[in-house]
């Protein structure tokens, strides 16, 4: 049985918590409670050194106030557009709810206790394609990503996989969150928040 979703308040004046990603996390949770396949998915945009830009879909694997953290390899276009240029900006999109929003931060990567603890919680499986991926590159062919997969399902049988070196998490610091939610005749509401030097956040509302 589909969820129903719920009606959503209307963005005015003082419905906003003003800390964003308190207020982020409200917006979260309703999406991952009304039955949206995925809420966790957004879309990760880096650039390069000289400014060329790509953007992927990536999975949120934590969020607080110290930003967005999410895992790959360090050595995937994403890894190494980061390397040269750590800034990015992600976007969540909700067509059910009728609503997304929109980061723009620096991007660190996180500790490494960190990321061996995460690495540690997911599937075996997931482990073991950590170390088959050389994410991004070119491969010969499915079969050579099927066969080093079973050679190292046999080599690490009965045992702790570790994590590979060139795998792990980034946080992207905000400086830049905008709420978005559809309104009549196109009359969107977008409220914008931007990280003041003293730690404190501006809000402002955008024209749509």
């Amino acid at each position: 049985m589909e969820r129903a979703l719920p009606t959503l308040p209307l963005l005015d004046d003082g419905v906003l918590d003003p800390d964003p990603i308190v207020q982020f996390k409200e917006w979260f949770d309703i999406a991952c409670n009304t039955g949206i396949k995925l809420p966790e998915v957004m879309t990760l945009a880096t650039a390069t050194r000289d400014g060329s830009p790509s953007a992927r879909p990536v999975l949120l694997k934590q969020v607080d106030h110290g930003g967005f953290v999410f895992y790959t390899s360090y050595e995937s276009r994403k890894g190494r557009e980061i390397s040269e240029n750590p800034r990015g900006a992600l976007v969540f999109y909700w067509a059910e709810l009728d609503r997304s929003v929109r980061v723009e931060g620096s991007i660190e990567k996180i500790s490494l206790e960190e990321s061996n603890a995460y690495f540690t919680s997911r599937p075996r499986e997931s482990q073991l394609s950590s170390h088959v991926s050389s994410q991004s590159r070119v491969v010969s062919s499915r079969a050579e990503l099927d066969q080093r997969f079973e050679e190292l399902r046999k080599q690490f049988e009965g045992k702790k996989i570790p994590r590979p070196p060139h795998w792990g998490g980034y946080r992207l610091r905000p400086e830049r969150i905008e709420f978005w939610q559809q309104r009549y005749a196109r009359l969107n509401d977008r409220i914008l928040y931007e990280l003041q030097r003293n730690g404190s956040w501006s809000m402002k509302r955008l024209a749509p």
